[in-house]
C-alpha cells in the first residue's frame, strides 16, 4: 500500500506588534494567549533569532553589546499568541548586582508565568556545551519548564562541526535526562531551523486551545 505524504502545516506570522517591557511577571499582559519566551547566553543571536521568526528586520533591537535586552518584552503574534523575549545570561558587562536582579526576574516569571507553554533556550552552535547553558538547562528541567533547545548560528561553521557539537550537547545531558528535550539547529541568516520553532509553536497552540 503507498504511503500517503503527510503535509506539515508551517505557521504563517502574520503580524507581530510590541505590546510592553517590564520587570515584574504580575506586571505582564493577562495570560489569555498561549506564551513562549526566549533566552540564552549574552550575544548568542536570540534578537536576530527573534526577527527572523517574524520575518521583521527591527522587531528586537539587535545590538553589538551583549546585554542590550534588560526587561521582560512581551510581542503579541498572529493576536494569539505571545512571544516573550527575556534578557540573556552570561558574561554581559553589568555589575553583579544587575545581574541578580535579571536572574530573580527571570527564574520568577519562568516559574510563576501559567500561560507559559515553552522555553525556547538558545546556545551557540559553534561551541561545545557551556557549564552556563547546562545549568540553566538543567534548572529549568527540574522546575518542570517545557522546553525547547536552539542551537543558533549554524551558517558559521561548517555542518560536521555543528553535527559535533550537536551530538556533545545530547551526550551531555543524557547523565540527567531520562528523555531529552527537543534539539533544533537553526541560523538567523538562512532561515534554518525556522519552520521547527514555528510548528512548535503551532502543534502547542493547538493544545492550548482544546485545553482553555
Amino acid at each position: 500500500m503507498a504511503v500517503k505524504n503527510v503535509e506539515v502545516i508551517v505557521m504563517k506570522v502574520k503580524s507581530s506588534e510590541f505590546v510592553t517591557s517590564n520587570t515584574d511577571y504580575r506586571k505582564c499582559p493577562p495570560a489569555i494567549h498561549p506564551e513562549y519566551a526566549f533566552v540564552g547566553r549574552s550575544n548568542v543571536g536570540k534578537s536576530s533569532l527573534i526577527n527572523m521568526l517574524t520575518d521583521r528586520k527591527n522587531l528586537a533591537k539587535i545590538s553589538s553589546r551583549p546585554g542590550k535586552t534588560q526587561l521582560i518584552n512581551h510581542y503579541i503574534i498572529n493576536d494569539s499568541w505571545y512571544l516573550v523575549d527575556l534578557p540573556g545570561y552570561g558574561w554581559a558587562k553589568v555589575s553583579k548586582e544587575a545581574k541578580y536582579k535579571w536572574e530573580v526576574m527571570i527564574h520568577d516569571y519562568l516559574i510563576h508565568r501559567e500561560n507559559l507553554c515553552c522555553l525556547f533556550i538558545l546556545v551557540d552552535s559553534r561551541l561545545e556545551p557551556q557549564k552556563i547553558d547546562l545549568e540553566f538547562i538543567q534548572w529549568a528541567g527540574e522546575k518542570a519548564i517545557p522546553m525547547v533547545i536552539v542551537m543558533t548560528k549554524c551558517d558559521k561553521q561548517s555542518k560536521g562541526k555543528t553535527s559535533k557539537n550537536h551530538e556533545q550537547v545530547k551526550k551531555s545531558l543524557k547523565n540527567n535526562w531520562s528523555k531529552l528535550p527537543q534539539i533544533i539547529v537553526s541560523s538567523s541568516n538562512d532561515r534554518t531551523g525556522g519552520k521547527e520553532i514555528l510548528e512548535v509553536i503551532h502543534n502547542v497552540n493547538a493544545t492550548f486551545s482544546t485545553n482553555n
